[in-house]
């Protein structure tokens, strides 16, 4: 028996039977990935709306949603299409048929390559970045010239984890890219993850825009050439409004915005004062003790959320001022603020993630609700693809 084969498959599922039933919401199996589909709808409406005000185009990144039903919605609303950081990301969206399919990290081992060759053969628009000209006349080797693979070229602008530095280095590896017929120059990739959540709304756009000059000094020097890029591709949730107003970027690539998080609740996003998207993920959790004096156990640990950025942020369910913490894997705590306070065996409280992408990356499926009711259940299908 193959792996697939052992994974249940979503209609033999805990919850699966409850799809559609009023009241359901309430009888969840825990712990469980929520996905709220007015909030979600709402986000996505937004950041379209956004973006076509701003004259600007929209590849969400799929990294954090890893889920193809999102993408389909997502250009549905007008996106060009995702972008994704694995070739196995890759593989699952266009296997979906998703057009635009945009991977911002570099691809350079032989196997990755030869897969990337392999789905450059069916995908609508495949683009992938590069920042090394021995990568380069790998990927134009392994493409074939009827069917050019189209490449950007990434520019280090503050992450310090992939991209060009120097402005001489990323014109000569443009020259290098147009020499091979096999590729095709799109333009850049400009990604500040440093910036995308400091909190205050000014102080962002100071750290985004001493790191932009650089940027827009290649854009420059590339159009002096004629060989002006024809894609700008960055940014993210943190920082889109931002990125609007430099007249840089040709296309946004936040992620997060469909979801958010604490980090991103926490962000001024467009310099109004007050939040911007709402949050649309939740994780439920059930109380499974209540043993011990000032504080419940809840079947929700460290395997259910994302660790490294702080406690979960209680969003329903508990009473006022109650805090959310991690007893081990399998286990949180429900600490109260007042003594009296309590809540029952089986109580549901549901909770904001710290950082959303990699609480996601912990599920198999999204349970949709509408109110009261589960309406459907989202296979994350783009988890474990590497």
């Amino acid at each position: 028996m193959t792996i697939t084969e052992l994974r249940p498959s979503l209609d033999a599922r805990p919850n699966a039977a409850l799809v559609g039933q009023p009241g359901s919401r309430a009888k969840l199996s825990t712990p469980a990935l929520l996905l709220d589909l007015p909030a979600f709808e709402r986000n996505l409406a937004d950041m379209a709306t956004w973006a076509r005000q701003a004259g600007l185009e929209l590849r969400p990144h799929a990294k954090t949603h890893k889920c193809t039903e999102i993408a389909r919605r997502q250009v549905a609303a007008g996106a060009l299409g995702n972008c994704c950081a694995t070739i196995g990301e890759a593989e699952v969206l266009v296997a979906a048929d998703i057009p635009g399919v945009h991977l911002t990290s570099t691809v350079v081992t032989a196997d990755k390559i030869a897969r990337l060759a392999a789905l450059n053969e069916r995908a609508q628009g495949l683009m992938v970045i590069v920042d090394d000209g021995e990568n380069v006349d790998d990927l134009a080797a392994a493409m074939s010239p009827e069917r050019p693979l189209g490449v950007l070229i990434d520019i280090e602008v503050g992450s310090e984890r992939t991209g060009v530095v120097g402005l001489d280095d990323a014109v000569a590896l443009a020259k290098r890219i147009a020499g091979h017929p096999s590729l095709s120059f799109k333009g850049l990739q400009a990604y500040d993850g440093s910036a995308q959540a400091t909190t205050d709304y000014h102080a962002r756009r100071q750290e985004a825009d001493d790191r932009m000059a650089h940027l827009k000094a290649v854009c420059d020097a590339l159009t002096d050439l004629g060989m002006a890029p024809g894609i700008v591709s960055g940014g993210g949730t943190g920082t889109h409004d931002l990125d609007r107003a430099r007249g840089v970027f040709t296309e946004i690539q936040a992620g997060s915005y469909i979801v958010m998080d604490t980090i991103y609740n926490a962000c001024d996003l467009r310099g109004a004062g007050a939040g911007t998207f709402e949050t649309s993920v939740f994780v439920r959790t059930s109380v499974i003790s209540r043993s011990h004096p000032g504080y419940v156990t809840t079947d929700a640990g460290l395997k259910a959320f994302s660790v490294g950025f702080g406690d979960p942020v209680i969003a329903s369910g508990a009473p006022d001022g109650a805090t959310y913490s991690f007893m081990g894997d399998e286990h949180g705590r429900i600490t109260f603020a007042n003594g009296a306070d309590a809540l029952g065996l089986g109580a549901a409280v549901e909770c904001i993630a710290p950082h959303c992408d990699p609480t996601i990356s912990l599920y198999d499926a999204y349970h949709v609700v509408d109110g009261d009711t589960l309406v459907d259940i989202w296979p994350i299908d783009g988890r474990g693809h590497w």
